[in-house]
C-alpha cells in the first residue's frame, strides 16, 4: 500500500489542545497525529505537561511532543493561522457556522489552495470541551458525528477521527493488486481434459451425473474464477498422483 499525496494542506495544519487536564491524552493525540501525518502541536496551559505519561502514550511519537509549542493562551496558539476550527460534541445557543469533519477538512484545502493559508483545529477539556468565549475566536464549528444515544469521545481520539480523515481527503490510497499471470487458453484446455480423464478413472460419472453437463459446469466454475498459471499448476499436480495425463 502507498500513500500519493494530492495536496501539500495536510503538512499545514496545527492541532490546538486547550487546558488539558490527563498528560496522557496529549501523549495519545501526539501519537494519534503521527500515524496520520500531523506534526503541528500546540497547547495552551496544559496541566501536569510535561509528563511520563505524556510520552509513554505517545508510543513514539516523542518527536511531536518535544516539538509541541505551549501557549499561556488559545490567542497566542492561533498567532499565524489564517482558518480556526473549533470541534464540539454537542450544538451551541449560539449559531456559529458548523459542519462535520468532512466539511472541515474541505474549508481547510480551501484555505491552503486559495491563499497558502494554516489551519488550527481546537480541542478542548476533557470534561467540559471549549468554552463559548473560546469558540468566539473559531470561524467554524466542526462536530464528529456519532451514537445520539451514547456520545463520549475521549479528547485524544476526537484528534484521532479528525486526523484520519483529514489524510484520507489528501492522498490517494494505492494498493498493489496486480494480478499474476492468468492461465492461457492452452493451458486451460489440458487442465479439463486433464480432469476429465481423473473424474472417469475414479468412475465418478454416472448416468444421472453425465460427464458433458458436469464437465460444462466446472468450466464455468473455473472460468469465473480466472485462474492463475501458478493456481492451475497446483491443481494439475493434484490430478497427475491420482492418475498422469494422457495426451489424446
Amino acid at each position: 500500500m502507498n500513500l500519493k499525496d494530492k495536496n501539500e494542506n495536510y503538512t499545514s495544519v496545527r492541532i490546538v489542545m486547550v487546558n488539558t487536564t490527563e498528560p496522557g491524552n496529549i501523549g495519545a493525540a501526539a501519537r494519534a497525529m503521527k500515524n496520520m501525518n500531523l506534526s503541528k502541536l500546540y497547547l495552551v496551559n496544559p496541566k501536569g505537561y510535561p509528563s511520563a505519561a505524556a510520552t509513554a502514550r505517545a508510543s513514539g511519537a516523542d518527536d511531536v511532543l518535544s516539538n509541541a509549542v505551549v501557549c499561556d493562551s488559545l490567542q497566542e496558539a492561533l498567532n499565524g493561522t489564517g482558518l480556526v476550527i473549533g470541534a464540539s460534541a454537542r450544538q451551541r445557543s449560539v449559531k456559529w457556522r458548523q459542519m462535520d469533519v468532512v466539511g472541515a477538512c474541505i474549508e481547510i484545502q480551501k484555505a491552503y489552495s486559495t491563499n497558502s493559508l494554516e489551519s488550527a483545529v481546537v480541542f478542548g477539556t476533557e470534561k467540559f470541551g471549549l468554552t463559548n468565549k473560546e469558540l468566539d475566536l473559531c470561524h467554524i464549528l466542526m462536530t464528529i458525528p456519532g451514537n445520539p444515544d451514547y456520545f463520549s469521545l475521549n479528547v485524544a481520539s476526537a484528534i484521532q477521527v479528525f486526523s484520519y480523515q483529514n489524510l484520507v481527503y489528501n492522498t490517494d490510497t494505492e494498493f498493489d493488486n496486480e494480478k499474476s499471470k492468468v492461465s492461457s487458453f492452452g493451458e486451460l484446455e489440458s487442465f479439463y481434459e486433464h480432469l476429465a480423464q481423473v473424474l472417469e478413472h475414479i468412475d465418478y460419472f454416472e448416468e444421472n451425473k453425465p460427464k458433458e453437463l458436469l464437465m460444462r459446469r466446472l468450466r464455468r466454475f473455473f472460468n469465473r474464477a480466472e485462474p492463475e498459471k501458478e493456481e492451475i499448476a497446483i491443481l494439475r499436480g493434484i490430478l497427475k498422483d491420482i492418475k498422469p495425463f494422457e495426451k489424446q
